[in-house]
């Protein structure tokens, strides 16, 4: 068992280098591929901004704190809530607006980077951010604090995400038309079915079945990602072709 050293106020520190590591990664990739931004700017105006921001904030608190309500009555906010809220505001606004091509393109290096930092923050937290794992005797479970050994789930999400971005520079690097064409959709379906599988180790209120709030969530987001890859066309590039 690998004892880790946590406090609250990590989770606030994971935050910032989360958005940190973003901020970098959305500058790198525009540096390297800057018609992905630009084909973004062309096609949107700042309300499609204050749409995913305000959506994004309203899924992560929602879902975050109908999750946690059985440990805490405080609020609390959640990655995957975010990204499904985000999402369902801007093809709202999409819908609204007659953009049919996908605008997701340059937000997929810096949203895999911030993830894969921002969960660091959380295993760093302990217990504190109820987002830790169910007990294991595995050689690599870690104690949070309380003497149990559990499964070190962010950590997991965090080495699933940073493999993302990886594989992703690199296949973006070859041109690979599933990076060009519908990049979005794959880090969408690809962070789904990662989370999917975490939420099993995970200590949460069941809703349906064995699965969990973040599970149904989940099932939706893989969902869209794999309707609009097979509906669309290259999307992500500037070519006409649907969300």
């Amino acid at each position: 068992m690998i004892a880790i050293p946590t406090a609250p106020w990590a989770h606030y520190v994971g935050d910032l280098c989360a958005w940190g590591a973003a901020a970098a990664a959305a500058a790198w990739q525009h540096r390297r591929w800057p018609g992905e931004a630009l084909g973004l700017a062309r096609v949107t105006a700042p309300g499609y901004y204050l749409m995913l921001a305000v959506c994004a904030l309203a899924g992560a608190w929602l879902a975050g704190t109908l999750n946690s309500m059985p440990f805490s009555l405080a609020p609390s906010h959640s990655v995957a809530g975010a990204l499904a809220g985000g999402i369902f505001g801007v093809e709202l606004w999409k819908l609204r607006h007659g953009v049919r091509r996908s605008t997701g393109g340059a937000f997929v290096l810096p949203l895999a980077v911030g993830i894969a930092v921002g969960r660091l923050g959380c295993l760093f937290s302990g217990l504190p951010d109820l987002t830790y794992g169910i007990a294991c005797e595995l050689p690599w479970a870690v104690d949070l604090g309380d003497g149990v050994g559990r499964h070190p789930v962010q950590a997991y999400e965090a080495l699933a995400m940073a493999g993302f971005a990886v594989a992703y520079v690199r296949a973006r690097q070859r041109q690979a038309n599933w990076t060009v064409g519908h990049g979005f959709h794959a880090f969408v379906v690809y962070y789904a079915c990662q989370r999917f599988a975490w939420e099993f180790l995970k200590p949460y209120p069941l809703v349906v079945g064995p699965f969990n709030l973040f599970h149904l969530l989940a099932v939706g987001m893989i969902v869209y990602g794999l309707v609009w890859w097979r509906r669309g066309g290259t999307a992500d590039d500037g070519h006409a072709g649907p969300a």
